[in-house]
């Protein structure tokens, strides 16, 4: 009993104590709730990398907003918000007008993206904003950037919740979709889809940094694939695995002294390892089922 007591204790004396530390696991739900499902839609419409392009794409907008206003969180994240945009309208634009496709042209823009952020925080700030920009800082979490994360998440599960059947067809059909809604329906939709991306990798970066927001957002739903079928078990498996890996990232960096935003990640890269091994479509059942098939 006692020892189950100072295992009790471990798990929940942080956030019992430290209001930082409440704060930066309500955030991390939060960006559970909201960026996780998006990721499962990513992998559905086989666009798994174009998260990790906005993520780097939204680069040069902080920037901006840094220099002219510092460590606003709000001044940053409508400059990320804005360069996230203007980066999803060029790829697409140079898509509609060139033989190139949209995740070419996208993977062509973001590097220089990359590129041209670090070397405007770079000359207008110090290594440490660098660095607090480019891997966040979820200890770091105030009531502003909450509620911010909160408002986020709120927007990205009712503009699922409405959005869920066209976003269906989309994915799955298409030319459907061409049919039913003229050649502009699956556009809205896509352009939709891509804006509550851009705004979770927005929200993401204080916490997690622009380099690793979209882990959160693609391990679970990479994960989440692996357990389930149906769509549905897979977008609530990648919240729940997104926010387990929150929490045990949260504590492991508390007590261990690192970096919570990569330990976070790293929690995330531990249940897709143990998700490859153990789950109905991994390695091992994979594994077991074939003798039985073979007779």
């Amino acid at each position: 009993m006692s020892a189950l007591s100072t295992l009790q204790s471990l798990a929940i004396a942080p956030f019992l104590e430290f209001s930082f530390m409440r704060r930066a696991l309500v955030a991390a739900f939060a960006l559970a709730l909201g960026s996780a499902p998006l990721g499962v839609l990513l992998t559905l419409r086989r666009m798994s990398l174009f998260g990790e392009a906005l993520s780097h794409a939204v680069l040069p907008g902080v920037a901006v907003g840094f220099i002219f206003f510092g460590l606003s969180l709000p001044a940053l994240s409508i400059g990320g918000f804005a360069a996230g945009v203007l980066v999803v309208a060029v790829a697409g634009w140079i898509s509609r007008h060139t033989e190139l496709k949209e995740d070419a042209s996208l993977a062509a823009i973001y590097v220089v993206a990359l590129a041209l952020g670090v070397i405007l925080i770079s000359r207008h700030g110090t290594q440490l904003d660098l660095l607090h920009i480019l891997f966040g800082n979820v200890l770091g979490v105030d009531s502003e950037g909450l509620v911010l994360i909160a408002g986020v998440a709120s927007a990205s599960v009712l503009g699922i919740a409405a959005l869920y059947r066209g976003l269906l067809l989309e994915s799955f059909d298409p030319s459907y979709m061409a049919v039913g809604g003229g050649r502009s329906g699956g556009a809205i939709y896509q352009q939709v889809f891509l804006m509550l991306v851009v705004m979770n990798l927005v929200a993401s970066f204080q916490t997690l940094g622009t380099l690793m927001a979209v882990g959160l957002m693609m391990l679970p739903a990479v994960s989440a694939r692996l357990w389930h079928d149906t769509l549905p078990a897979q977008l609530c498996n990648s919240v729940l695995q997104a926010a387990l890996a929150g929490y045990a990232g949260l504590l492991i960096s508390y007590y261990a002294s690192v970096p919570s935003g990569p330990v976070i990640i790293v929690c995330a890269g531990v249940l897709y390892a143990a998700s490859l091994l153990l789950a109905p479509r991994g390695w091992l059942p994979r594994l077991l089922r074939r003798p039985h098939l073979q007779a």
